[in-house]
């Protein structure tokens, strides 16, 4: 899966072959998901909920660091203090990075959600990249942006209930 738009493009497969090669257990979210499933919702970020055990959130550091990732928005200073491993990360609730193919979320508990467990219950494994992946359904893409309440979800809102009735509406076919 590529994401086109004019000069930018998004490609998830390098992000995504990197955790499973560190054995992460975690959810796509966010617009990849919703694009994943069909929603012509652009993105140019992977979000992902990983499980929250330190083991697991271990893994997850170790395929940053083999992405070269770096805090976003962060002073030398602060991001020279930080010690990327799972308990450094267990330690806040949302995080984003700036990696050598693009930017990765990571968020412990999305907005209108219980985080990874919650999120694990309706996720359906998908083939991405030659990768089997969770993906959030889209019902529980649409719960997290109705609950984040931004501005720039609320554009995406219309866009993704009209995704999740074609998709309802062939299901019944």
């Amino acid at each position: 899966m590529t994401i086109d738009e004019g000069p930018r493009r998004f490609n998830p497969g390098p992000m995504l072959s990197a955790l499973e090669a560190e054995g992460a257990i975690y959810v796509v979210i966010g617009g990849t998901a919703a694009a994943i499933h069909g929603a012509r919702h652009v993105t140019f970020d992977l979000d992902i909920t990983p499980d929250r055990e330190i083991a697991n959130l271990d893994r997850v550091a170790a395929a940053l660091l083999r992405m070269n990732a770096h805090l976003y928005g962060m002073s030398a200073d602060v991001e020279q203090s930080f010690q990327l491993n799972g308990k450094s990360l267990a330690a806040g609730s949302t995080w984003k990075f700036v990696t050598d193919h693009g930017e990765l979320g990571i968020s412990l508990d999305p907005d209108g959600t219980h985080g990874f467990n919650d999120l694990k219950r309706g996720a359906i494994r998908t083939d991405i990249h030659g990768l089997q992946i969770l993906v959030a359904p889209l019902e529980d893409v649409i719960r997290s942006k109705e609950a984040a309440g931004r501005p720039r979800d609320h554009r995406d809102l219309p866009e993704l209930r009209r995704t999740l009735e074609l998709s309802r509406e062939r299901k019944r076919q």
